[in-house]
């Protein structure tokens, strides 16, 4: 991803996008927040119907699946791009508290927290099968299904 094609794709000046994200990075965090932001007012118009809070979860990130896979280059951008960055970002700590909203879990403590980052962590690695052709959404989902259970409802 150039800053230049994202320019001339937003139609913009150059130095306009500079202005507002200074490197790549930035403008990398800004669109997760926003994919993160958009996700969040999905699950909360729609709440995740499922009867078990690991079921909960995996119906948000399906939805992220979804949702991220309409513009495939620009998931595979930007997981690649927060993969190979040594940028620190929230985007774990975001992923697990949107994931224990889905699961109605309002409060999580330190462990269910790390368990929810967790899961995040494995759905972002499904997410590069994904890309890479080496998966489909089926496979995703019971891959989630079995890590979910094991995660958060063996407690």
């Amino acid at each position: 991803m150039q800053m230049r094609t994202v320019a001339e794709r937003a139609g913009v000046a150059l130095g306009t996008l500079y202005r507002y994200f200074p490197s790549k990075m930035d403008l990398v965090v800004a669109v997760v927040n926003e994919e993160i932001d958009t996700l969040e007012a999905s699950l909360d118009r729609r709440p995740p119907s499922s009867g078990t809070p690991a079921g909960r979860a995996v119906e948000a990130l399906m939805r992220a699946t979804r949702g991220l896979m309409r513009e495939p280059e620009l998931a595979d951008a930007l997981i690649r791009s927060l993969l190979l960055s040594d940028v620190k970002t929230d985007l774990g700590d975001r992923m697990a508290a949107m994931l224990a909203r889905a699961a109605d879990d309002a409060a999580p403590g330190e462990e269910r927290h790390i368990l929810l980052r967790s899961l995040s962590s494995v759905w972002v690695m499904e997410m590069i099968e994904l890309l890479r052709g080496r998966t489909g959404n089926e496979q995703i989902q019971a891959r989630l299904e079995i890590a979910a259970e094991r995660l958060l409802d063996g407690d």
